[in-house]
């Protein structure tokens, strides 16, 4: 039944592929997706920063209820990312310590509320990764109804079962299924260029040229 069913994931992206995400800044694979996508700037880390990756377990709940995250932690397999999309509502934590430490000792890449938490100062000193989009010490109703293994938006960024998500201190980010290979490859090439510019800038041989010309093809009057 819509808005109460509990499906299984038809794909995932391997949790191989997924660790070599793990050595690449959030930023620079958004930039490789044209910075058109991204899972809104309320959601961000909440713990110490910890770098995530891993393929999506998605879960569609009531605001301020937590019943199928329950259940999701007893199905995720290690090295999922449990994805929340609870409405942004920030009234009911999602989730808190005893919760997220049964997700660590699983195994599991980390977990997302697109919601609130609670225990923030607990989880803050942590390296396992939550990302949340705020707290509170309300905790949560456990009566459904909710939805594990359809698709869901945050703030437009579409997240379907199996999917990349991947986050750091800059915030999450999902890569499609059918896109994780060639976006790795680019955002890698990324990394090249950027270790290059950061190298040129530190011995003075950076080239600001491209200023200059950006500024003389937007016609913009420089006083003399």
């Amino acid at each position: 039944m819509i808005g109460c069913q509990i499906l299984k994931r038809k794909r995932a992206i391997s949790l191989e592929l997924a660790k070599k995400f793990l050595e690449i800044p959030v930023a620079n694979v958004s930039d490789c997706m044209s910075r058109m996508t991204a899972g809104g700037a309320t959601v961000r880390a909440m713990h110490d920063g910890s770098p995530m990756a891993g393929p999506a377990l998605t879960i569609k709940s009531r605001p301020g209820d937590n019943l199928m995250l329950h259940k999701a932690l007893k199905i995720a397999q290690p090295g999922d990312v449990i994805v929340v999309d609870a409405g942004g509502d920030l009234t009911n934590a999602i989730t808190g310590e005893i919760m997220l430490g049964e997700a660590k000792l699983k195994g599991y890449g980390g977990v997302v509320i697109n919601g609130a938490i609670r225990d923030s100062q607990v989880i803050a000193k942590d390296n396992f990764p939550v990302f949340a989009a705020g707290t509170t010490h309300r905790g949560p109703y456990k009566d459904g109804p909710g939805e594990i293994n359809v698709p869901i938006a945050i703030d437009g960024m579409v997240i379907n079962p199996g999917d990349l998500v991947i986050g750091d201190a800059d915030g999450i980010l999902c890569v499609p299924f059918e896109q994780v290979e060639a976006i790795l490859v680019a955002a890698q090439n990324k990394q090249v260029v950027e270790a290059e510019m950061i190298a040129a800038i530190a011995n003075g041989t950076y080239d600001h040229q491209w200023v200059d010309d950006t500024l003389k093809r937007i016609g913009c009057y420089i006083e003399r």
